[in-house]
């Protein structure tokens, strides 16, 4: 007889051990199945160890800068090799604590590679399990275009690993992986070009911090060529060679492979149990059901915003979709994000050209803030906007903003999206002096008609 759950959870990620963390909460025996480190890409090799080195690059900057604050230090470069140590004692203290949280709330955490094979069971190395219940939670891995990996070519996961400070870069796309290396890189010293195909830097956000985002990048010295796609990667006596589809060519010391991240769903029985697959992706209805019997999908493999927090948040959704709380559904437009490249976007809810698109041009009311204006921002020496879309009569419904630190405002930004306030809501709210989050109040109150610093 198989070991039967309530609740199996195939994946150790952020949006499974939140899944499983959450049924225990409602008293169900769960189990997580996880072949590599419980964490998943996020706490391994994305957001935790990324973000660790772009605090690093932070100090590199503000140590070469000290002196027009007063503050008298001697740069005398970065070692790679101390700030890899900084970054795993990080993620270390994490994995440890996120695997006692799991004991200490009894999910029996079972290692190894699962397959589902039928509608309630999944077999680990040779036993198989049976749940009530089935988790799908595989995430995400880089994709790399077929190109051959090497000491030279390499995605963030090798990246995260090098001792050493590379000379020149070529980062391939423009998108957050790419721009938050290509400005941690800069930052330690390296020369970097960012290849995007596409015709800007971060499509996906807003024009006016797309336009912002390019303007400071130009200004730290980041070279990028946007508009046309890579044709081949090559390696060179002396480093890599990167060919566009228009003939022109670009070399450096190492090539970056930052073109978006995959599903990890092949072969593991899913599609021979009957789920629907889309380029690899696992297509379920609005409520995270895959369709086949009580199998959910969470996380990197639905279709959508890779993003960490929303693969908490759609973990506990289906946690309490299996109990029967018919919890909230949110739309991946109105989840935050945040590039922690310098200087720092933030973006929440509709850009102006979608708001347009949905509402009509003509329903549409947008505002600009500019931060030279906000007391906080002139003291961390930085400039950019805050920029919100608003429904004529109607509510805010997208909030944007890029500057140093900026991504500490998503906080309210989130909120006044997701609880739908008017401009006038968040005008009449008091944000305290001197702080980057009187931005938001200041735009809010332009886009009511009465802007106080504006």
């Amino acid at each position: 007889m198989a070991e039967e759950f309530d609740v199996l959870v195939l994946g150790g990620g952020s949006a499974g051990y939140a899944a499983a963390l959450r049924s225990v909460q409602h008293g169900l025996s769960v189990a997580l199945v996880e072949k590599s480190k419980l964490g998943g890409t996020c706490l391994h090799t994305g957001c935790i160890p990324t973000k660790a080195y772009l605090h690093a690059a932070e100090l590199a900057d503000e140590a070469r800068s000290s002196e027009k604050y007063g503050v008298k230090t001697t740069f005398e470069g970065v070692d790679m090799a101390k700030v890899k140590e900084y970054k795993d004692g990080i993620v270390a203290g994490k994995h440890k604590g996120l695997t006692g949280l799991l004991k200490m709330r009894k999910v029996q955490v079972i290692e190894g590679e699962g397959k589902l094979v039928s509608q309630n069971e999944v077999e680990v190395g040779g036993t198989t399990y049976s749940a009530k219940n089935i988790v799908l939670a595989t995430g995400s891995t880089s994709k790399t275009f077929g190109l051959p990996l090497s000491e030279k070519i390499i995605t963030s996961t090798e990246a995260l690993e090098l001792d050493y400070t590379p000379k020149s870069a070529i980062v391939l796309g423009g998108g957050v992986i790419g721009c938050e290396f290509a400005s941690a890189w800069t930052s330690y010293g390296t020369e970097v070009t960012i290849i995007e195909g596409l015709p800007n830097l971060v499509p996906n956000e807003d024009p006016a911090i797309i336009k912002q985002l390019e303007r400071s990048f130009k200004k730290r010295g980041i070279t990028f060529n946007t508009g046309t796609f890579f044709k081949d990667v090559e390696e060179t006596a002396d480093g890599v060679k990167v060919t566009l589809e228009d003939g022109k060519t670009f070399e450096a010391e190492i090539c970056l492979v930052a073109v978006g991240r995959g599903p990890v769903t092949e072969g593991l029985g899913f599609e021979e149990q009957g789920i629907t697959l889309d380029r690899g992706f696992v297509i379920t209805d609005e409520r995270l059901h895959t369709g086949v019997g009580n199998i959910y999908a969470v996380g990197d493999i639905v279709p959508g915003l890779q993003l960490a927090h929303r693969g908490y948040q759609q973990g506990i959704f289906v946690a309490e979709e299996i109990v029967g709380n018919n919890p909230m559904i949110v739309e991946d437009i109105n989840i935050p994000k945040v590039t922690f490249c310098e200087p720092e976007i933030m973006s929440v809810g509709y850009t102006q050209p979608k708001a347009e698109e949905t509402f009509g041009k003509e329903n549409i009311e947008v505002t600009e803030y500019n931060l030279a204006g906000n007391g906080k921002s002139s003291i961390l020496g930085t400039g950019g906007i805050i920029k919100m879309v608003g429904v004529k009569d109607g509510p805010i419904v997208g909030v944007h903003g890029i500057g140093t630190r900026i991504g500490e405002q998503i906080g309210e930004a989130q909120l006044i999206v997701n609880w739908e306030a008017y401009p006038e809501d968040v005008a009449t709210l008091v944000h305290a002096h001197p702080t980057q989050n009187e931005a938001l109040g200041e735009a809010a109150m332009a886009l009511f008609g009465h802007p106080l610093h504006g």
